[in-house]
């Protein structure tokens, strides 16, 4: 149906403006009563009737495009009616034609000739083959408004097109990257995110700090309350999540009830008070249909050394501390071996 609005507005626009372009070189044939209200027809009601058809239609897409090659078979035959006076005939003929073009490519071209060639036929049939090669002064002046504002029009809808085409790209580009559920990152596009971030702190000896996070006995929630508390449950860690990390923060869903998150320019320290803050929410959490829900999180953290030749070190690294978690009681935060010996050496706690 948007396709049929689209359409709607450049043939309403384009027959009813065409009907100025055609009416100085159909006057002068002297044309039967029936022709002129066929005429009046064509530039005024069938836009009408066209959309009428489409929106009406099980299908709008393909009756409108059924309706185009109609526009070229009405196209094709006033033309021929003119005896082809050079400067309307190829106005007509050129409106078809990029209407054809813009809809379907080549291959809606060549349909569109064929229609155009239908309409034609229909013509010589009815009035006979007939050219008229003069171009009076007062059908020059007849064509110049059609000439100035249709390609007007159709440039202002192929640019509003071309910016809605636009910012469907770019959603779907981010629900591509995105978790459908979660809002976060998906395991793809973080895995992208964490080559780029280890590179950068290789490079600039930055600081930044790897979290894995696991929501404890998830498959026990969803067993004993079902999947939409779980999911539920999935929605309201990634929103609590969200709200204690910062714009440059990379957050995702490693999966199923797995988590991850990459903090540029935050110390192990800082981090680790982040995740507290994050654990403590979660643990408070309640869910209304079932108030005596608790779920809590086992978090892993490892800062990216210098010891590492590349992310997938980082990752294993964070993934062994939470392994750690997990196995020495869970609901708790662990940190990677690499620091705890570094931090050893340092003298610190």
């Amino acid at each position: 149906m948007s396709f049929s609005r689209r359409i709607y507005v450049p043939r309403t626009f384009g027959l009813g403006i065409g009907c100025l372009c055609v009416m100085p070189a159909l006057y002068p044939l002297n044309m039967p009563t029936w022709v002129w209200v066929l005429f009046f027809a064509s530039g005024f009601a069938w836009p009408q009737l066209a959309y009428l058809r489409s929106s009406r239609s099980p299908y709008p897409y393909r009756a409108e495009r059924r309706n185009i090659l109609m526009d070229s078979v009405l196209g094709g035959f006033w033309a021929a009616t003119l005896q082809f006076n050079p400067l309307p005939a190829i106005i007509i003929v050129s409106m078809m034609t990029m209407n054809n073009v813009a809809v379907g490519g080549a291959k809606m071209l060549l349909r569109g000739l064929v229609a155009q060639c239908v309409g034609i036929v229909i013509s010589w049939l009815m009035f006979g083959i007939a050219f008229n090669p003069e171009t009076t002064s007062i059908q020059l002046y007849a064509c110049l408004p059609i000439l100035i504002l249709y390609p007007f029009t159709v440039g202002m809808i192929s640019y509003r097109m071309a910016t809605t085409l636009a910012a469907h790209k770019r959603a779907f580009s981010a629900l591509s990257r995105t978790d459908s559920l979660t809002g976060l990152l998906n395991h793809g596009s973080w895995k992208d995110l964490l080559q780029l971030s280890f590179h950068t702190c290789k490079h600039t000896h930055a600081d930044a700090t790897l979290a894995l996070i696991d929501i404890d006995h998830f498959k026990r929630i969803n067993d004993t309350y079902g999947h939409i508390v779980g999911d539920s449950v999935l929605r309201q860690f990634s929103i609590a999540l969200k709200e204690n990390l910062r714009a440059e923060d990379l957050a995702g869903r490693y999966g199923g009830d797995e988590f991850c998150v990459i903090l540029p320019n935050r110390s192990l320290a800082q981090t680790q008070e982040i995740m507290e803050r994050l654990r403590h929410r979660c643990c408070d959490f309640r869910y209304p249909d079932a108030p005596e829900l608790r779920f809590s999180l086992s978090i892993g953290l490892a800062s990216c050394q210098a010891a590492f030749t590349d992310a997938s070190m980082w990752l294993n690294e964070a993934d062994k501390a939470l392994y750690i978690a997990k196995n020495t009681g869970r609901n708790k935060i662990s940190i990677g071996s690499g620091d705890l010996l570094a931090n050893t050496v340092l003298g610190e706690p």
